[in-house]
């Protein structure tokens, strides 16, 4: 049996294990400290302080080891570009959040446009490059495909954007958006080891990495991945779906990306039809459960249960 698979995932968490007494001490004397909003959960107060962007830790690692594979493995590529240009738009909104001090970081504007052109490259190098399909492979169909011709390119587009900003809205809590994400990139794996896709390195170097960061990112966390973090693996999760033709997919393994986006959605447009009345005690859905009396550490297993019954219905699906 060929384990290469298994030391992309070790070198990564190894990685990410030595940054960490490194990088979080440093980002404590850069001041780069979290912020909790006062009519947030009242519980979060205790949290102001902890260092943020610890993110950097989870892209350093995942960019090293997939530069160890480039060369033999060029289809990580987009996969890296995606992860990399996304992290660095949440890096830029962290920066400007905590360092900068301004309250919102990137104008809403300003990070749409953005994530506009990083996935605007991404379909380029898909199409023109990689000439990857944009056809998508149909849950429970046995291997059927579906071509749904030009509407494959705004659909890329939303799913991407849309991903992204899932994985944005569950990182919310001690270790939730590191929990459910290492299950989807566990997954992403076993699919791409199984159909020899040439991106294994790079979904192996986000395991790793994750498993790496959860150590001090477990509740009570030590550092918070920030934007940095969550904007990265958003692009990850969506640019791996669509290197492998998945991209429906990620509406079985990323059910809980889905459900928080949604909540927010739901709970936005409420507010506003009904002149302030509220659907769930406070969006996104995690902090909905917070306040109804769940701890942190439940609330992050039973959404990690839930995503790894999902990702075992996915394999059954393929």
């Amino acid at each position: 049996m060929d384990f290469t698979f298994v030391v992309p995932v070790l070198i990564s968490f190894v990685l990410s294990v030595i940054m960490g007494p490194i990088v979080i001490p440093m980002l404590r004397k850069m001041k780069m400290k979290q912020t909790e909003r006062v009519e947030g959960v009242e519980s979060h107060l205790q949290k102001a302080g902890t260092p943020t962007m610890g993110g950097v830790m989870i892209l350093a690692s995942i960019v090293v080891t997939s530069l160890f594979y480039v060369k033999d493995y060029p289809k990580i590529i987009p996969i890296l570009f995606v992860t990399l240009g996304f992290g660095l738009i949440g890096f830029l909104d962290d920066y400007l959040k905590v360092v900068m001090k301004r309250s919102d970081g990137l104008f809403p504007k300003q990070k749409f446009a953005l994530q506009i052109v990083i996935t605007a490259v991404f379909a380029y190098y898909l199409i023109h490059v990689t000439h990857t399909p944009l056809t998508l492979l149909i849950p429970f169909s046995g291997g059927r495909y579906w071509n749904i011709g030009w509407l494959a390119i705004p659909l890329l587009f939303i799913a991407v954007i849309g991903t992204v900003n899932g994985v944005n809205f569950t990182d919310g809590l001690d270790g939730l958006a590191s929990s459910v994400t290492v299950l989807v990139a566990t997954f992403f794996t076993v699919v791409a080891v199984g159909t020899k896709s040439g991106i294994e390195p790079v979904t192996c170097a986000v395991v790793g990495a994750l498993m790496g960061f959860l150590l001090f990112n477990v509740y009570p966390a030590s550092v918070f991945m920030g934007d940095t973090g969550s904007l990265a693996l958003g692009g990850f999760v969506a640019s791996t779906a669509y290197m492998l033709q998945m991209p429906i997919f990620i509406i079985i393994v990323g059910m809980i990306y889905l459900i928080e986006v949604a909540s927010v959605m739901i709970q936005v447009t409420y507010f506003k039809k009904t002149g302030g009345k509220r659907i769930f005690k406070m969006a996104p859905i995690h902090h909905h459960f917070e306040l109804c009396g769940w701890s942190e550490t439940r609330i992050v297993a039973v959404f990690s249960i839930i995503t790894a019954i999902l990702c075992l219905i996915a394999l059954l699906a393929l």
